[in-house]
This record gives structure tokens, sequence and C-alpha cells, in this order.
């Protein structure tokens, strides 16, 4: 067994000077012991703090609008910064391992900060088939897929999807974003949601329109016995001023 282990070892720093490992976000070959994403990358990451916080401008997003049990998003989204490049990366050039490894990022926050630890499933926001085919998968289901490892709880893939297929929201107007998902979910598996508390996913929260009528969904359809919180990944601090 020795021998293997040498033999593996050997292998694998054969391997790092071939193909050394690179930060996430920067590109900067990483140190030993370093992970995915280098220290000085992890020192600048405008982390939001939500998630100690119970009561937030995430949460207040959706306060008056839908029963939130709580709601954060792990760093803020930054146009021109690293942190909107990764962000780009997982989402439009197939670099899914880059959504599972920021969601490891953002369960360890959820699992540690006090605020989520009762959450039964993890259903991350879906997509259309149509998009998810030209992509190759869910960048929201990678992220999940993160998260869940952290957290100790199982993903849901299933009962829930996305019954119309709606342009992007990039580039509307907040009124527009939120005539473009109106009705656009359908939960399928009720039975395996009713009185669950369940974790609703995404990438990036801007307007909170998608994550607003996805929940209103589940809810309906569950005639009220279920409790959600939300989290995402990144969020838009202009959007959040305006809350």
């Amino acid at each position: 067994m020795s021998i293997f282990k040498d033999v593996l070892s050997v292998l694998l720093d054969v391997m790092s000077l071939i193909m050394p490992r690179t930060c996430l976000a920067c590109g900067r070959v990483l140190l030993e012991n370093e992970g995915s994403i280098c220290l000085v990358c992890r020192y600048n990451i405008p982390l939001t703090g939500f998630s100690k916080r119970k009561e937030n401008p995430v949460k207040l997003m959706f306060d008056n609008r839908l029963p939130i049990e709580a709601a954060t998003a792990l760093f803020w989204f930054i146009g021109g910064t690293d942190w909107q490049g990764i962000v780009h990366k997982f989402k439009y050039a197939g670099r899914w391992f880059f959504a599972q490894k920021m969601g490891e990022w953002l369960g360890e926050e959820l699992r540690d900060s006090g605020n989520f630890e009762d959450i039964d499933v993890i259903v991350p926001i879906p997509l259309h088939f149509r998009r998810r085919l030209k992509r190759g998968y869910n960048q929201s289901e990678q992220i999940a897929i993160g998260v869940a490892r952290q957290m100790g709880v199982k993903c849901d893939f299933r009962s829930v999807r996305r019954r119309s297929y709606n342009d992007s929201q990039t580039t509307k107007s907040r009124s527009e974003r939120w005539d473009n998902v109106e009705s656009i979910f359908e939960v399928r598996k009720v039975d395996r949601l009713r009185g669950r508390h369940i974790l609703l996913g995404d990438d990036v929260l801007t307007t909170g329109a998608t994550m607003s009528s996805c929940a209103a969904e589940i809810i309906k359809a569950c005639d009220g016995d279920v409790r959600i919180s939300i989290a995402s990944l990144s969020v838009s601090k202009r959007i959040v001023k305006e809350h």
C-alpha cells in the first residue's frame, strides 16, 4: 500500500508540473495549501456577510411578497471584477466545475450561519430544456450540488420545472423582468415538497423576480404547507439599494 501511495504522490507531482492548479477567480497558479481560490482572492472577494443576519437586504427584497424563512447571497455581483468573470465562466463558458466549487463556499456559509440549520432539501431554479441543451447543464444545479455537499442535505432537480422558454433577463428593465417570469414554473411532484423546508437556489439575484415566481408556485401547489428559504451565489448591489 505504501508503494502505491508513493507512486500516486509522484504522479500527482508530475501532473502539477504539467497542469498546475490555478485560482478559479484570477487564474494565478495556486500554492499547495490553497484550495480552488487563492488567498488573495478570498481576501478581496466582496462578501455580503448576510448569511449570519436573519434580517438583511436580500430577505427584505422578498418580505413584502412572500413568507420567506431566511435569505442570503454570498457576494456582491459587481461588473468588471473577477467575481463577475467567474459567474460568466460557469454560466456561458462551460466551466460547470467552477459553479460546484463556489457552491461549496456558499454551503459553508449557510452551514455555519445558524439561520439555515433545518433545511430539508435544495431546489435549484430550473432551466427550460432548450436552454439546458444549449448550455449543456444548469449552472444552478451545479451550485446546489456544492451547497449540498457542505450542508449534508439532498438536491431535488425534478419536482419543479420551467414550462415556458422565456427570454433572458439580462437586458430587461425591472418591470419587464417581472412580466417575463410570470407563471413560467410548474410543480410536478407536490408530495416531495409538501411539509418540507426548501432552500431555493440560483446564481445571480437581481430583482428577485425569478426566485419570487418559483417560490410562489411552490407555495401555491403545496397549499401553503411548505417553508422556503433563499440562497443566491451573488446579488446586485444596485438592486438591493432599491429595496
